[in-house]
């Protein structure tokens, strides 16, 4: 049985109290293992250790060499690949097929990404004119931020947490990360990769538990901690602002979604079918990107809802290793009531269900997993809470709109704005529509298509902030101008 413990100045440290928390797998609920819960002790050591680790080594060490370093994590997180890959998947039960090809390739790549973007990434400077005809010479530095504190989610838990820690190490500050209590084990490995490729002790620390009276909340109202970023849910960032609010802390949010894809009569109906499958149902629907609510242009929402549905019920629900397998468990028992309570919600809003809607036999093996139906519901009012609430799980509304102006309406209505797909072969009105959306990434005929150098981050009560590329700069760094009389 694995144990989990916290990772602080370069070692693992169990925490002082004893006090431990199981991590149970999705699959067929076993156990995997104890992880230790942080007390104030314990996250006080971390900031403490990442506090001073500012003042030594790193602190000290060029932008060549810690962007060598950090190509060295990538390189050593690929050099352990199958490790991170089975920690991942049976932390997740997602399917090997899956997390082999975006988890963990895009979690090592976030180091050597921003490593290279942020150290390619000029400064400004301005001459200015003086009285006295000598002129004075503005020059822009950026310094680190100091301990940047990393709340990181349990839907995609490596690849998110180094979205945040890459860019944090390559602009020189240091971190203390919180992984969901839910999906410990890989954030945990990467304090051994840490170690290999010599990162000084304290740059990188981790701290296992929960949010209230625990390892969030002691992280998060930490005097020492400079800044901090999150992504989550929506209640829980409001908890995080007002902690922030105590010491005017910087924060970054990436927060919920109930996003909408427009499909509109002259797009190409099987590529849009393709990539709303893909958008509603991969990951288990866990995803912050995901697609809730589908509009439909009506000429063509039948052919759309009947392909839909037939790719469905090809969805090959299996154990994370099994090659076939494309669908995985949600992440545990507990997030399957919360996505089973809406699917029973829908049916009593007046939904018809077209496919899908409870939770299936898996057999002996795996009935105690946390398993659920991907699901495809019809047939709601504008107003249900079903399509008003963010699920986080694999289903969607499919609902037919006759105008583009009546689709670009419903789709913006929602307190929610992080993501969309336009789905149209026209150009004109892909930009036209695109530019007309409340959210802060739009796609047009593709979805989850990722350039780490651009804008990442979302609308109204979808975050606040954006990270991506040398956006990052603005969050992870403080800009100081030097002004120089000549």
């Amino acid at each position: 049985m694995n144990e989990f413990k916290h990772f602080i100045n370069g070692a693992y440290v169990a925490s002082a109290s004893g006090k431990t928390f199981e991590n149970r797998c999705p699959v067929d609920n076993s156990l995997i293992g104890q992880v230790h819960e942080a007390g104030r002790e314990e996250v006080d050591q971390a900031v403490n250790a990442a506090k001073a680790a500012l003042k030594g080594p790193w602190g000290k060490m060029t932008q060549a060499d810690r962007t060598a370093m950090l190509n060295r994590v990538a390189e050593r997180i690929n050099e352990r690949f199958d490790e991170f890959l089975e920690a991942e998947c049976r932390d997740t039960g997602k399917p090997y097929s899956i997390a082999s090809h975006i988890d963990i390739p895009r979690g090592a790549a976030n180091f050597k990404a921003f490593s290279e973007t942020l150290a390619n990434h000029p400064t400004e400077a301005f001459k200015l004119d003086t009285p006295d005809g000598l002129g004075a010479l503005n020059v822009g530095q950026r310094t680190p931020k100091g301990v940047i504190a990393v709340i990181s989610p349990w839907n995609l838990p490596l690849l998110l947490m180094t979205f945040k820690v890459g860019p944090a190490l390559a602009c020189g500050n240091t971190v203390v990360v919180k992984p969901s209590e839910e999906t410990p084990a890989t954030t945990t490995l990467l304090g051994e990769v840490m170690n290999e490729c010599g990162v000084p002790p304290g740059v990188f620390n981790v701290i296992h538990g929960f949010g209230p009276n625990s390892a969030g909340e002691f992280l998060t109202t930490h005097p020492l901690v400079n800044a901090i970023t999150f992504t989550g849910e929506t209640r829980t960032g409001e908890a995080i602002m007002k902690a922030a609010s105590v010491g005017l802390r910087n924060i970054s949010m990436e927060l919920g979604g109930k996003n909408p894809a427009i499909v509109f009569a002259d797009c190409d109906l099987e590529k849009a079918v393709e990539g709303t499958m893909r958008s509603a149902f991969v990951n288990c629907g866990q995803v912050c990107l995901g697609t809730e609510r589908v509009y439909v242009e009506r000429p063509v929402y039948d052919a759309f809802l009947k392909r839909m549905k037939e790719q469905v019920a090809k969805l090959k629900l299996g154990r994370p290793e099994d090659p076939a397998a494309n669908f995985g468990p949600l992440v545990s028992l507990e997030h399957r009531n919360k996505v089973k309570y809406y699917y029973d919600l829908a049916v009593e809003e007046g939904a018809t269900v077209e496919i899908g809607g409870g939770i299936p036999d898996m057999g002996e093996e795996m009935n105690a997993g946390a398993w659920i139906e991907p699901t495809i519901w019809t047939g709601l009012s504008d107003d249900a809470r079903v399509i008003r609430e963010e699920i986080f799980g694999p289903c969607c509304h499919i609902r037919p709109f006759d105008t583009e102006d009546e689709a670009i309406q419903l789709a913006n209505d929602t307190e929610y704005g992080l993501a969309a797909a336009i789905w149209t072969e026209n150009s004109s009105r892909a930009i036209r529509v695109a530019e007309q959306i409340e959210a802060g990434l739009v796609w047009v005929n593709s979805w989850f298509l990722r350039d780490l150098r651009t804008a990442f981050g979302g609308a109204k009560q979808s975050g606040i902030g954006r990270e991506g590329g040398v956006h990052g700069l603005e969050f992870y760094t403080e800009l100081k101008n030097i002004c120089i009389k000549l």
